[in-house]
């Protein structure tokens, strides 16, 4: 089976995110991760918005739009021998639809055409490692907490 292309979800766009989203954007990846987080005993409001913080990049944030209504973001970071894939999330009221398949088809894409690996991580027992191996990400190490995992292009 073939990975969804955009025409596939004409429901689903990508639209650039500006410094006025930060909030926006941590209330969604705190419903997301939240969860995966206490599964693991490690869900810290506080901590979540010192990393998103830490890395907010507008430049590099697409929001994750259904039907025009705000249901995630990507995060990627072009680095010299890589992609970083930083965050994806999608709210659990648009999980398990094909949003983050299709998100990430966009992602992979458009690495293969400038031929650079895509790098992630994810945290361990997270639903988001089948979807990365699912998409040929192999697990590279894995940490106390996290799994790290690359795709290479293709």
């Amino acid at each position: 089976m073939s990975a969804p292309t955009p025409t596939d979800r004409p429901d689903l766009a990508l639209r650039p995110a500006d410094e006025g989203d930060f909030e926006a954007l941590l209330a969604l990846r705190l419903a997301a991760m939240r969860e995966s987080l206490e599964r693991v005993g490690r869900f810290d409001p506080q901590r979540a918005r010192e990393r998103l913080s830490r890395g907010f990049q507008p430049a590099h944030t697409r929001h994750i739009l259904r039907g025009g209504e705000l249901v995630g973001f990507v995060v990627v970071v072009p680095r010299e021998r890589d992609w970083l894939l930083d965050h994806l999330y999608i709210h659990p009221s648009a999980q398990r639809e094909g949003i983050g398949a299709w998100v990430l088809a966009q992602v992979l894409r458009d690495a293969d055409a400038l031929h650079m690996p895509v790098s992630v991580t994810a945290l361990k027992h997270s639903d988001a490692n089948r979807l990365y191996q699912r998409h040929g990400f192999e697990l590279q190490a894995e940490g106390e907490w996290d799994l790290y995992y690359l795709r290479q292009a293709r």
